[in-house]
């Protein structure tokens, strides 16, 4: 089988230089061999980063809780209420969700179908194991557009999915006043960076509609990510959405932020080992890529198809109101010394609270 280096070689070799979005998208998922298709230990102590999952249950727990409340809320009369997960990994926190739910809420469980969008046979492989006891009540979707997934009642989530889709990175030319587009070409066996020139019309207008005032300020070579595959995903996620939340939680800025002239290299990075590194074209494959999500744009793109933004904020506010609601509900279970240590990782600005945002939109 060949190796991400390898088929990117051979893209350059055939078509010249590759748009980073491009590379970033072989490296991470092609097809049996990418970061994500070939590695399901890259989370946690023996992988490369934490996630909130890593952490322990507590966090699927805590999101149990909240769903169930929010299904409750919908007073929908048949059985169909879903769930649906995308970005489910290996399938752990589907397993904590429904484990607390079925323990927990069981008339709610016994009403619910559990779906998760997932275009890869090997992450659905993995998944399938890990879900095996929750079989009858889990459906694996490819997309959005399947006949099964569209317009439905309940609730559509990911955690930390849109900042691992593929990005643009844009350039600008501070002689010039012109954005052009990193690429990546080859040095002999080495990738390097190499500009592509671009007609400004081809240009997205998150940064086509910059006030001058800001570019004016910009230095150059400055570099900003843009991710058409996060926004499409938030709008066909949106749209198929009939009553109930659209959920992310996920590191990102607002576009005032994403846009500071300070940010000079953007947000993109990689991590190996829990280690973050700036050289985003080195371990093709052996490294995770991830570029923060614009909060701002996918907000937008959620009114601008009928949803109401509830609720922006970090995630150490998300899960202390949760919390906090817990206290008086007997049945989410004791607060044991374990359950506080996990809560305090969650939550903790020096662990994982400041380094996530989470946005709930509503229909």
């Amino acid at each position: 089988m060949k190796t991400p280096a390898e088929i990117i070689s051979r893209e350059i070799a055939e078509r010249g230089v590759l748009p980073f979005v491009r590379f970033m998208e072989l490296a991470l998922y092609a097809s049996g061999c990418g970061y994500y298709e070939a590695q399901k230990e890259n989370v946690g102590r023996r992988g490369d980063f934490y996630t909130s999952v890593s952490v322990g249950n507590l966090f699927g727990e805590l999101l149990a809780f909240q769903f169930a409340e929010w299904l409750e809320e919908l007073r929908i009369a048949d059985c169909g209420l879903r769930i649906v997960e995308a970005g489910a990994h290996d399938g752990r926190l589907a397993a904590d969700i429904l484990t607390w739910l079925q323990s927990n809420r069981p008339k709610l469980f016994t009403r619910i179908e559990y779906g998760i969008i997932e275009p890869s046979a090997h992450r659905r492989e993995w998944q399938r194991k890990t879900l095996k006891p929750f079989a009858p009540r889990v459906r694996w979707l490819s997309r959005f557009g399947d006949a099964t997934v569209q317009r439905f009642n309940g609730i559509i989530f990911s955690n930390e999915l849109l900042d691992a889709m593929p990005v643009h990175r844009f350039g600008w030319d501070a002689q010039t006043k012109k954005w052009f587009e990193w690429g990546v070409a080859l040095d002999g066996e080495k990738f390097i960076w190499a500009k592509i020139q671009k007609q400004q019309s081809d240009l997205p207008s998150s940064i086509l509609h910059l006030p001058s005032s800001l570019l004016d300020v910009l230095p150059d070579n400055y570099t900003v990510e843009i991710s058409p595959a996060a926004e499409n995903w938030w709008r066909e996620a949106a749209n198929s959405l009939q009553t109930g939340k659209l959920v992310t939680m996920d590191y990102g800025l607002t576009a005032e932020d994403f846009f500071s002239p300070a940010r000079i290299n953007g947000t993109l990075r990689a991590y190996f080992r829990h280690h973050v590194s700036d050289d985003l074209l080195a371990n093709v494959g052996g490294q995770d890529l991830t570029a923060h999500v614009n909060f701002s744009a996918i907000q937008k793109i959620g009114e601008e198809a009928g949803l109401k933004t509830e609720i922006f904020s970090t995630q150490t506010k998300f899960l202390t109101r949760i919390l906090e609601k817990t206290l008086a509900d007997k049945s989410f279970g004791e607060w044991t010394p374990a359950r506080a240590l996990q809560f305090q990782t969650l939550t903790h600005p020096e662990h994982l609270g400041r380094a996530f945002s989470v946005l709930v939109q509503s229909r």
